[in-house]
């Protein structure tokens, strides 16, 4: 005899991607939102039916914005400048700072430091580690010189286990490392899930606001660098904070992504060592190579990290290639530019290098995304090409438009000023630059309408 059929009503598999939360009736091998591979996981049956909530009478009536009293955030300095330039002066008590960064960036050591810090000012700090076990931690802490009396530390995953020792402690700063890795037992799914982050950070969060503690969680990133775990993590969090660097290199950025009681546009340079992470006041000599003579194939320019000028240096080679097709390496820059840039030089300044390989890159590991970028480029390139250094003590500034023009870029007096600072003599700045912009006082300002404007007191009449 068949068998009956399935009633229409019963609830079928679910399936969802544990990097971005997207969900499908099927398994399927990529994710069609985040299109990773591998991601898509059983998570049950869906949830069908929609309740209607009913309505109660609030507690407080709703009143005019303008009769609202306003509250000053209570703020305190972590006792890292750089940090706390980054987060808009300092700590927000009750705030909740979430920083996200790839493995062996400089998280951990970063935080332990402003935990350290802290605790010396006589807070209380509790310090959850899920990643290393207690005595890891303990051996990180005294290499950097942060083992204080005030300052606890406890190896948990579990989310119930990490409240309770918030209940006794009663800290006035938790950092938790990191959020991917404490697993709540309300939840059923492994540590790292969309529903486990979702679950772990909304206790935590909720905690900081009732108890008025401040909190900073680590977080992980996905292979392409966004925040791993759900979207609305980055959401409930108050600031969310990036933490950049190349592992090769010794200077780490934290940008802050979002920030409910600061800024969003300004950058935090560190130096990481062997004897921990240090704030840079002043990084643009990171970002120079000494030389005793001009060397064909370099150019300055100064790029705006947020609001913050750094000075960065360009450096080409243009050699003659052997190969039908030329290798075209670029290096701390966007490759689709610098290819622009090649075809700029060549169709409206005459400068050809389809039989050249070319590569480019910045010095100090520095990333120049800017369009401002984009002069340094063309001028380092004909200098290599053409064996002529630039005059020494020059900056340029200047995004190349396609048909050869030199368009303006914002923020040339900070960028000038910047540049005159550290000894710089002369600039080229697109055209009408100076109407607006003074110049700084022992420095000589050249405005360019065009790419060849530019080149020619530069490389084109430099003697060879």
């Amino acid at each position: 005899m068949p068998s009956a059929p399935k009633p229409k009503s019963e609830k079928q598999p679910q399936f969802r991607c544990t990097e971005c939360g997207w969900t499908a009736l099927r398994w399927v091998g990529r994710c069609g939102e985040c299109q990773a591979w591998g991601t898509v996981e059983e998570v049950g049956p869906p949830v069908v039916g929609v309740t209607r909530a009913r309505s109660v009478a609030p507690s407080a009536q709703a009143r005019p914005i303008a009769e609202i009293e306003a509250e000053s955030a209570d703020t305190w300095a972590t006792g890292v400048d750089e940090l706390d330039r980054v987060l808009g002066g300092g700590i927000v008590s009750g705030s909740v700072v979430l920083l996200a960064g790839e493995p062996g960036v400089g998280k951990s050591t970063l935080l332990l430091d402003v935990a350290s810090r802290a605790a010396s000012t006589g807070r209380t700090v509790l310090y959850v580690t899920g990643e290393e076990s207690a005595s890891q931690v303990r051996l990180r802490a005294e290499r950097i010189g942060a083992l204080r009396p005030r300052l606890l530390l406890a190896a948990e995953t579990d989310l119930a286990t990490v409240l309770g020792h918030v209940e006794q402690v009663k800290p006035d700063l938790l950092v938790v490392d990191s959020v991917q890795t404490v697993l709540s037992a309300n939840v059923d799914s492994g540590p790292g899930s969309v529903s486990q982050v979702r679950e772990v950070a909304a206790s935590l969060i909720k905690l900081a606001k009732t108890r008025h503690m401040a909190t900073l969680l680590v977080g992980h990133v996905t292979k392409d660098g966004g925040i791993a775990g759900p979207r609305v993590l980055e959401h409930l969090v108050d600031v969310v904070c990036q933490f950049e660097g190349d592992r090769h290199t010794r200077l780490r950025m934290v940008r802050a992504v979002k920030n409910r009681y600061g800024p969003t546009d300004e950058v935090g340079c560190f130096d990481l060592s062997e004897v921990g992470i240090v704030g840079l006041s002043d990084p643009s000599g990171l970002f120079l190579s000494q030389h005793a003579e001009p060397v064909p194939g370099t150019a300055i320019t100064v790029t705006l990290e947020g609001r913050r000028p750094m000075v960065g240096e360009v450096q080409a080679l243009v050699t003659q290639s052997p190969l039908s097709s030329p290798r075209r390496v670029s290096n701390g820059l966007e490759s689709s530019r610098v290819s622009m840039v090649l075809a700029v030089l060549d169709r409206r300044a005459g400068i050809t290098l389809h039989q050249h390989d070319t590569y480019v890159s910045t010095v100090g590991g520095a990333r120049l995304g800017e369009p401002s970028a984009d002069l340094a480029v063309a001028i380092a390139l004909a200098s290599s090409l053409l064996d002529r250094p630039v005059p020494p003590g020059l900056v340029v500034l200047g995004e190349v438009g396609l048909a050869g023009e030199v368009r303006p870029v914002p923020g040339v007096s900070r960028r000038l000023s910047e540049a005159a600072r550290l000894g710089f003599t002369k600039a080229i700045v697109p055209a009408g630059t100076r109407d607006q912009v003074p110049a700084p006082d022992g420095m000589a300002v050249l405005e360019v309408p065009d790419l060849v404007g530019a080149l020619r007191p530069t490389v084109l009449l430099s003697p060879s």
